[in-house]
């Protein structure tokens, strides 16, 4: 395969359209396009423009017309309701066939807007492919998302009806969805007409019998519902950024580009077949649950797994391997975060010995920059590749990745590998000109982007220029930071907020954070820069040890500046770190960098929307006390 990167890479930018032309022929079309980019209006590129095809018809009832309705499409399992279940394309085309006919018996038509509200279970597919069947636009709301947060959402989207459930199970919690959503809904200025509610047997929700429909209730009636041709430049959904300060911005995804790329990426990045069982561990509420739990493995045809539990808790750090043992998972995509919570918990792996996971091939990291020592640790336990790898909300596919599909590229620790095809991508220098290898930057993508990824934000047009193609004339600035080397491989450092300057030195909190994740007692940090009257910045460094770390925490912190001042250099003026409990999170496993310095640098800020648990803050606020940090 030596040399199939290269040539497939170049393909894909030197001949954009021949090349995506022959990818489009890989799915379903009512009618093929003879368009295949329009770029006579940039930023606002069209793929496919001309073509018609449906989200849901690719997703399920190609396969089951083409006699492979007996192929396991969704096995579902929840260790803390102790439920599993397999569901077949053939199965899965019923349930949302029926559906969407009772989406159509309240109302719903092609461009109306759909909000689904709902935790991890079957149901939740069902709605998206429902809505994707007769033309709705679905925009998911992440289940832990608070009221307020779910009715901006309800009024930016304009949603017509709202899909949600009783309840969602956290380990040894009970998230009641009911009361959060009759809140949001007082609170929003657009009021949805009719509530589909999912009672889920354990916990039942009452209901307002001027709004909300049983699940139940709404199937009866309702007919089987074909498939509505869907121009190719028509939106399949909206997925708002879970972004910690402003208004959330509205993602929106076209309908012919979001297929014909998401089915390229199982085979060329993943390396998954029809016959292969595939995981991605997250949530249906973020990018990755709507691109790799529903999506892209249903348009390829192959068994996702929808997986309603956490790394560690249910019941224990097993957890994982015992899903990728009992259903025989060839590939698992997950956040650094799960297998940082793994590692902690069992730094030794006892709980890997007791599972079969001969079936498993590879183990692909996204969502927070890995560091190498995590990846080091994971591949020494699993024995596979273990393939970080760079993308975001808003392309929907990797940006940068080892494509295991195309050709297997040797790892360099740090780095998220290269470019994946159809992504251009560059880095720039504060004073606008390109950087040359190793030089650091920020991270762009010359336009146009591939399809797949946002042709704009709902209703913002604007907004959409200015915050994502105007400082950058003729690219999409990622607003991540980092340099490509002389290989082509993009290390990706930072955030662009995340870059500190000390001393007129730009430093990467990447770079030091890599340095500190190695030490061995050391479970997972994070490093920020804190306003500094001398220097104008510095940085200091949280620490999370392992379990059963015997070592002085003192003895600890000393060797955690020595390795900084070895390995970065004094330029780094490393001087302070100090151990946590914990880190405060978003529910996705993001790290709230911003959020900490915001607090060390006495600045007003919003508690995040998406923090997992408010407490650690106040924990936080204590520790920088404790260290004379803050006073």
């Amino acid at each position: 395969m030596s040399g199939n990167y290269k040539k497939i890479y170049d393909s894909s930018i030197n001949q954009k359209e021949s090349f995506w032309k022959s990818v489009s022929e890989d799915i379903f079309w009512y009618k093929k396009p003879s368009k295949i980019l329009n770029s006579s209006n940039p930023p606002f590129y069209k793929w496919f423009e001309d073509g018609e095809t449906n989200t849901c018809y690719n997703a399920v009832d190609v396969h089951v017309e083409k006699g492979r309705g007996d192929k396991t499409a969704i096995i579902y399992d929840s260790p803390i309701t102790g439920t599993k279940y397999k569901l077949s394309y053939k199965e899965l085309k019923e349930k949302v066939s029926i559906f969407a006919g009772a989406l159509k018996n309240q109302g719903i038509k092609k461009g109306d807007r759909v909000i689904i509200y709902m935790p991890m279970i079957p149901q939740a597919v069902v709605a998206m492919l429902a809505c994707g069947r007769i033309g709705a636009i679905h925009s998911v709301v992440f289940g832990g998302f608070a009221a307020n947060e779910l009715a901006s959402r309800i009024d930016d989207s304009k949603a017509k009806i709202i899909i949600s459930a009783s309840c969602g199970y956290e380990p040894g919690r009970t998230v009641h969805y009911k009361p959060l959503l009759n809140k949001s809904i007082e609170i929003a200025k657009h009021k949805p007409e009719k509530c589909i509610i999912w009672q889920r047997e354990r916990d039942k929700a009452d209901l307002d019998p001027k709004r909300d429909i049983d699940w139940v209730e709404a199937l009866k009636g309702a007919k089987p519902t074909e498939c509505e041709k869907m121009n190719s430049n028509d939106y399949a959904y909206i997925l708002y950024t879970s972004g910690t300060t402003g208004t959330p911005k509205g993602i929106v995804r076209d309908v012919g580009g979001h297929i014909v790329a998401l089915r390229w990426t199982m085979k060329n990045i993943y390396n998954i077949d029809q016959d292969d069982v595939w995981w991605s561990a997250s949530d249906i509420g973020w990018i990755v649950g709507h691109s790799y739990i529903v999506y892209a493995p249903l348009f390829k045809g192959c068994t996702t797994i929808l997986f309603e539990g956490k790394p560690v808790g249910t019941p224990d750090a097993g957890a994982f391997w015992k899903i990728i043992s009992e259903y025989k998972v060839k590939s698992l995509f997950t956040a650094p975060t799960a297998f940082r919570a793994i590692k902690k918990e069992d730094p030794e792996g006892k709980f890997f010995s007791k599972y079969d996971l001969t079936s498993f091939e590879s183990l692909f990291l996204a969502g927070e920059r890995a560091d190498p020592d995590t990846i080091k640790w994971a591949e020494s336990l699993l024995n596979v590749p273990v393939i970080d790898h760079w993308w975001q909300t808003e392309t929907s596919w990797a940006i940068s990745s080892n494509c295991t599909g195309i050709e297997m590229m040797k790892t360099k620790y740090g780095s998220a590998c290269k470019a994946v095809p159809g992504y251009d991508v560059k880095v720039i220098k504060p004073d606008q000109t390109l950087a040359q290898p190793n030089e650091m930057g920020d991270i762009v993508v010359k336009l146009p982007l591939p399809p797949g990824t946002f042709p704009t934000l709902w209703n913002a047009d604007e907004r959409y220029k200015k915050t994502y193609m105007s400082n950058y004339e003729g690219y999409y600035q990622t607003y991540d930071a980092g340099h490509i080397d002389e290989d082509g491989y993009v290390w990706i450092m930072s955030r662009t907020d995340d870059i500190i300057n000390v001393a007129g030195h730009r430093l990467s909190t990447g770079a030091i954070e890599e340095v500190l994740s190695e030490h061995k007692s050391v479970a997972e940090c994070a490093v920020l820069g804190i306003a500094d009257k001398l220097k104008g910045q510095l940085p200091i460094g949280l620490l999370a040890l392992k379990s059963g770390v015997k070592q002085k925490n003192e003895e600890i912190i000393k060797e955690c500046i020595q390795m900084v001042r070895n390995k970065v250099g004094p330029v780094a003026a490393f001087k302070i770190a100090i151990i946590v409990k914990r880190l405060p999170k978003t529910r996705s496993g993001k790290i709230l960098r911003g959020t900490i310095r915001k607090i060390a640098d006495q600045e007003e800020y919003k508690m995040p929307a998406t923090i997992d648990d408010p407490a650690i803050l106040d924990e936080i606020k204590q520790d920088l006390i404790n260290n004379k940090i803050l006073k």
